[in-house]
């Protein structure tokens, strides 16, 4: 065994996966950043984006000067033949990448859904270090989810544990609009009626100018009256999408993190709303379910990747796994 990989504290990458950028940060074992970069990601190219995150690690292993753990998050998850599936990357989907990535790289690594790492990072020294049972969301471009139970991803015989940006919108309220198609294959999924581009859809649906979730949020905290409207009917499918998971995994918190969770109303909002669909058996206890905002913000699910890693030794194969979140 050579010097540098004897067993030890080492650094830790994390890589972020994501449809538009590959985020590389590396972490010293304290959990300090030493080093970061983005890049694009080559757009519907599976082997220019092996070769993107190989160019990342080469480089991460000049800034640490010695040996690091890898950990990665993508879209989708691991398949039981290991491959990627359910990634809305399309050109992940049926390709072994942890495979391809071992064998490129010449060292075991994790691989995990993107919320997973948000989970785990937000578990281990984030918003809900400490808690026994994390949830958290991501809401962005796309809708996903994670479970963390004291400190570590829940998986699942399928991998499919957190996935709730594919469940329906429950509790449906007469006259609301109609469900739409997702890439999934279902319709009315959370995803089509939570994320960013969603809550734009809806604005204009309802007559609203084309604005961005970003301009919406803005625009009402001016007092703009139809953006306000847009905002209620959001955080009001919002409010009854946690309470089913409050129904069914009770977690002691819940962390929200990507472009719609800067919105600052619906912190107030959601804990006051999600009371009339959580289950209180007629007693109307107080929901003791904290509702937080990601510490460590977009960073978050790189980090979290990074914190993956180190469950993978350098000197022997690694099994990586992770719910589709």
């Amino acid at each position: 065994m050579s010097a540098d990989l004897k067993p030890g504290p080492r650094a830790a990458l994390g890589i972020d996966l994501g449809g538009t950028k590959i985020e590389a940060l590396l972490l010293s074992d304290t959990g300090a950043e030493r080093w970061r970069q983005r890049v694009a990601t080559p757009a519907g190219d599976y082997a220019a984006t092996l070769q993107g995150i190989a160019a990342l690690v080469a480089r991460a292993r000049t800034e640490a000067g010695g040996a690091i753990s890898i950990g990665v998050g993508t879209p989708g998850c691991l398949a039981s033949d290991g491959r990627i599936k359910n990634a809305n990357s399309l050109c992940l989907n049926g390709q072994p990448l942890q495979h391809d990535l071992e064998a490129l790289l010449g060292q075991p690594l994790r691989v995990a859904n993107d919320a997973n790492c948000l989970a785990l990072s937000e578990a281990t020294d984030g918003a809900g270090a400490g808690a026994d049972i994390v949830f958290a969301v991501i809401l962005g471009t796309g809708v996903g989810a994670g479970i963390a139970v004291r400190g570590r991803v829940l998986t699942g015989p399928n991998g499919l544990a957190g996935e709730w940006g594919h469940n329906p919108l429950p509790w449906a309220v007469a006259g609301e609009d109609p469900l739409l198609d997702c890439y999934c294959g279902q319709r009315g999924c959370n995803e089509t009626l939570l994320s960013g581009p969603a809550l734009a859809r809806d604005h204009a649906l309802h007559g609203g100018a084309k604005l961005s979730a970003e301009a919406i949020a803005a625009a009402a905290a001016a007092g703009d009256v139809a953006c306000e409207a847009t905002l209620e009917r959001h955080t009001h499918r919002l409010a009854r999408a946690l309470a089913a998971v409050i129904n069914l995994i009770d977690p002691d918190v819940i962390v929200l993190a990507g472009g719609v969770s800067k919105i600052g109303s619906i912190y107030q909002q959601l804990p006051r709303l999600w009371q009339r669909w959580v289950f209180s058996g007629g007693h109307h206890d107080a929901v003791r379910t904290r509702l937080l905002r990601s510490r460590h913000g977009d960073a978050s699910g790189v980090r979290g990747a990074a914190w993956l890693g180190r469950d993978s030794p350098a000197t022997s194969a690694g099994t990586g796994a992770g719910s589709c979140g």
